[in-house]
């Protein structure tokens, strides 16, 4: 199988969890799209890139945190092809794979911790989506 591509980014609030997501993974593959530091930075600065890149083909998922997971969240979805869940347990990451063919994980910073928020990412990235009926849902969700 060949190497995922991850996109990755937060605002502030996710800084700290973003930078220990990126140390932990250490892939060559993953790309970095902000914020580079703990100073106030607007989430869709960062979300819109990280889902532009999902959507477009040049990353197979992506990983954005802030504070609540919200706002990454919603900027997200504004782009057609992506299905970014908001994933506090291990079971929602898991199911936002299996039944939902998620391709963007949103971690709420202030509500997890790192550790946590490995476990989510690994799941995220290691279930494979079930298909079947689950697609025949998720192709009525474009608009």
């Amino acid at each position: 199988m060949n190497k995922l591509r991850i996109a990755i980014g937060s605002d502030h609030a996710g800084f700290e969890y973003k930078e220990a997501l990126s140390k932990w993974l250490n892939d060559d593959q993953l790309k970095d799209f902000g914020t580079y530091s703990p100073d106030p930075a607007d989430y869709p600065d960062f979300a819109h890139p990280v889902a532009s890149a999902v959507e477009h083909g040049d990353f197979d998922y992506g990983i954005l945190v802030c504070g609540s997971a919200n706002g990454v969240a919603i900027t997200a979805n504004k782009h057609q092809g992506i299905r970014a869940a908001i994933c506090w347990t291990e079971e929602l990451a898991s199911l936002a794979r299996r039944h939902n063919d998620a391709n963007i994980v949103c971690i709420p910073a202030r509500f997890i911790s790192i550790e946590e928020a490995r476990k989510i990412v690994q799941i995220f990235l290691n279930t494979e989506f079930e298909g079947g009926r689950h697609a025949n849902r998720v192709n009525k969700i474009a608009c």
